[in-house]
């Protein structure tokens, strides 16, 4: 089997996922309380612990296609997949896909390119 094969890739468990994302939103919450910010004004800010492993699983994504920045189609298709690999997870892309949270600046959807 090649090595790019995605077939061939180990996937990690979702509870693996989901104690790396909590360990980073953690860090994330405790460096912006260091720095004196009210924690009223960020945490809507923040993405929850599965809204975290759906974005981290899009990078992963993004970099296995060179680093190429995905157009809503592809986003729609690569976040789709995600559900599909992840069922646990499909309430935040779900979240994610929505035009609900539009306010949230890490949401994907916000930056992409219409292109």
């Amino acid at each position: 089997m090649p090595a790019n094969d995605p077939s061939s890739r180990r996937r990690a468990s979702l509870e693996l996922l989901r104690a790396e994302a909590s360990d980073e939103l953690s860090v994330l919450i405790h460096e912006r309380l260091r720095g004196g910010e009210d924690p009223w004004d960020f945490m809507d800010d923040l993405p929850t612990v599965d809204e975290l492993v759906v974005l981290t699983l899009r990078a992963e994504n993004i970099a296995e296609n060179g680093g190429v920045r995905p157009n809503r189609a592809r986003n729609y298709r690569v976040l789709r997949q995600i559900a599909l690999d992840y069922p646990a997870l499909t309430r935040a892309v779900w979240r994610i896909l929505g035009e609900d949270e539009q306010h949230r600046r890490w949401d994907a959807s916000i930056r992409l390119d219409v292109s």
